[in-house]
């Protein structure tokens, strides 16, 4: 099992990215397998902020869009939602442990490195290269990887 970032659903879902295609088609395989795969809430709400700023994309995704993409998401068979447990904040504090300098930007890739862990999660799908700073995490990039 595998946790998908925010920055590949992104892809996915914006039709001007030069990567559209290429993310489309590895989350087309990946909502089609039966193999598990994993979200979490914090990543489909960071999605939605991206896709509907008008900063970030040329052409933002309206709420019946990214309603429809969300809904399509969530009704995949083969998909887990990870939520915290009573036991988050020990991994968490852990993540934090491991970090020199636990910058504000590694704040999001540091809840999403314990919810991993808190669940027996080692791989994540990203473009985002921060997650190298963590122990323990295999790190693959779904629009390299063949």
């Amino acid at each position: 099992m595998f946790l998908l970032d925010t920055n590949v659903l992104v892809h996915a879902a914006n039709a001007d990215s030069p990567s559209h295609l290429t993310a489309r088609n590895f989350l087309q395989t990946t909502r089609s397998s039966t193999a598990p795969w994993a979200l979490a809430w914090s990543i489909l709400y960071e999605f939605w902020r991206v896709v509907t700023h008008p900063r970030v994309l040329s052409t933002p995704l309206s709420r019946v869009q990214v309603r429809a993409f969300v809904r399509a998401l969530i009704a995949t068979g083969s998909l887990e939602i990870l939520a915290e447990t009573d036991r988050h904040a020990s991994f968490f504090e852990k993540v934090l442990d491991e970090l020199r300098e636990p910058a504000a930007n590694l704040a999001h890739d540091a809840h999403l490195v314990a919810l991993m862990r808190e669940h027996g999660i080692s791989e994540i799908c990203t473009l985002d290269t921060d997650f190298h700073r963590f122990s323990g995490i295999r790190v693959i990039d779904p629009l390299r990887s063949k």
